[in-house]
């Protein structure tokens, strides 16, 4: 049995098993968090067990919160699970709807509160091998032109984040990097 989250089924919040939000295609509450570092963003390469999107690249991690907890707890909870990262100072920056088939007859409807953080020096990133395969940290300006030459190695909502929503993420300095 999957986690249950909130989604919204008839019009009302009510808590759904995770996998059956996604078999739906349900509107259902997620988080995205962007470590940043200089000019750089940590992203993850999802584990080659992820029910979905496996071995695609991601931003540094993101998730739904269980039912009855906080976005924010979310936020916190899942940088350290995914990346053993604790004690960032997390900003939300806003909020994303998007929908993405995300293969295996699985729909990502998502109602997103987006965060970011800034890295201090010397912050320590120790993957957990069940959720993450691999780390890097990127200019956006690289991450960028990876996406557009191999946009099937990275996530949807990565691919939505960074074509939709860019200046609401990085700020409007983002603009001067995707012109790049």
């Amino acid at each position: 049995m999957s986690a249950l989250i909130p989604a919204w089924v008839d019009g009302a919040l009510v808590p759904v098993e995770k996998l059956e939000a996604h078999r739906r295609g349900l509107r259902h509450k997620a988080i995205s968090v962007f470590v940043l570092r200089g000019n750089r963003v940590l992203i993850q390469r999802r584990a080659l067990t992820k029910y979905h999107t496996p071995g695609l690249w991601a931003n540094t991690c993101c998730t739904h919160p269980h039912w009855g907890e906080t976005d924010l707890d979310c936020a916190h909870r899942r940088l350290n699970e995914e990346l053993g990262i604790g004690g960032l100072d997390l900003a939300h920056v806003g909020e994303v709807e998007y929908r993405a088939d995300v293969g295996g007859g699985l729909i990502e409807h998502e109602l997103v509160q987006v965060y970011t953080a800034l890295a201090p020096a010397g912050l320590a990133v120790v993957p957990n091998p069940s959720e993450v395969v691999d780390t890097d940290w990127m200019t956006l300006t690289a991450l960028m032109r990876k996406v557009e030459r191999s946009p099937e190695l990275f996530t949807p909502w990565l691919r939505i984040y960074l074509s939709d929503h860019l200046t609401r993420i990085f700020g409007p300095e983002a603009l001067d990097v995707a012109t790049l």
